[in-house]
């Protein structure tokens, strides 16, 4: 399952799981309240038929409750008065029951006690059988909710597989003419017809772009199927240095590297850094600078170029602060550390620089 596959399962599952497990929880817990004033009410009843049979001069029989508790039902008579009495006085208190009940009609009343044991037991079970009862449910309604999820996955996989395979034909076959143009561009750059030609110039600045961008895009496409390995940024980093200073002569470039390893696809990264330290040239001040280092496991790439009004709108979709480029190299330069892991940030000053950091996990 590729990366946005994953987001969109985790979402419809999260989302459809979650208000039946909510439903579920809530059910459960409103049920054993319900239960809960049950078992009181039980024990009520208890004490009430407990008194009867003590009245009519029987010896009450002992229930299943008395002979699982250590402390049945006590009774004592007592010669009192109580003002306003109620025959539905009920006590819960916290290690017992207690229930006052006339004895006779002259006067006095029985004080029933009995020990909560029994009915704390009888919660326990209660609220044991509700917690297995849930735990099937949501296990029930887990499996539902992940083959839904499947399910309602599939027509947009679907039409994403569609999209993604014509945007690589499509790619692809655009590699042969931007190739073949470059080619005849460099023939002519050979002869010095280029240089003397306005038109041919422009043509070539274009060329150039689309290729970039081919380039951008044909890395981009392998976002989601990109294979991390182990390696040492060193020689990466001289490679794409070196081809930039044969553009930008009049840039120093101060590269201060030495055996950072960490886990990358190669070629992606190397778009990455493409499209960063070509930003940086294409906004360099004259004779300016760019330096490349490490501390940690961060890499940062400082220029002295005429900065940035909005960083943390650079790697937006379309942000552009200048008439050129297309606005799409950082916003696919920072698709692509999130594909390999990286968290990029940019720090900026109008007219002193910027400065790029890429951290990796350790």
């Amino acid at each position: 399952m590729l990366k946005h596959e994953k987001k969109a399962f985790l979402k419809f599952f999260t989302i459809y799981f979650g208000s039946v497990a909510l439903l579920i929880l809530a059910s459960g817990f409103f049920y054993f309240e319900e239960q809960k004033k049950g078992l009181i009410e039980k024990e009520h009843f208890s004490m009430i038929e407990f008194v009867r049979q003590l009245k009519v001069k029987r010896t009450p029989a002992p229930t299943n409750e008395d002979r699982d508790s250590n402390k049945p039902i006590t009774y004592e008579i007592l010669d009192i008065e109580i003002p306003d009495f109620a025959m539905d006085n009920f006590e819960i208190r916290e290690d017992k029951f207690v229930k006052y009940m006339p004895y006779r009609w002259r006067g006095g009343y029985i004080l029933t006690q009995k020990d909560k044991s029994h009915y704390y037991k009888n919660v326990f079970e209660v609220r044991l059988k509700i917690i297995s009862f849930q735990i099937f449910l949501l296990f029930l309604f887990g499996v539902i909710s992940y083959f839904l999820a499947v399910r309602a996955l599939r027509p947009m996989k679907e039409a994403i597989t569609k999209l993604d395979n014509f945007s690589k034909d499509l790619i692809h076959d655009l590699n042969t003419p931007i190739t073949s143009i470059l080619l005849n561009m460099k023939l002519l750059d050979r002869s010095g017809e280029l240089q003397e030609n306005k038109p041919l110039l422009r043509i070539k600045r274009s060329v150039e772009d689309i290729s970039e961008l081919h380039n951008n895009l044909s890395t981009l496409l392998q976002e989601e199927t990109m294979l991390m390995v182990d390696e040492n940024l060193t020689q990466i980093i001289q490679e794409v240095v070196a081809t930039h200073q044969r553009i930008y002569k009049d840039i120093s470039f101060e590269v201060d590297i030495v055996n950072f390893t960490v886990q990358i696809n190669r070629n992606a990264f190397k778009q990455v850094l493409v499209n960063l330290i070509s930003n940086a040239c294409k906004y360099s001040k004259q004779n300016g600078f760019i330096k490349i280092y490490t501390k940690e496991n961060i890499l940062y790439i400082e220029d002295s170029g005429v900065g940035i009004k909005n960083p943390h709108e650079i790697f937006e979709r379309s942000y552009k602060e200048h008439k050129s480029g297309h606005g799409l190299g950082l916003d696919i330069a920072k698709r692509l550390c999130e594909a390999m892991n990286i968290k990029i940030f940019v720090t900026s000053k109008v007219g002193v620089g910027s400065v790029v950091t890429l951290e990796f996990n350790s």
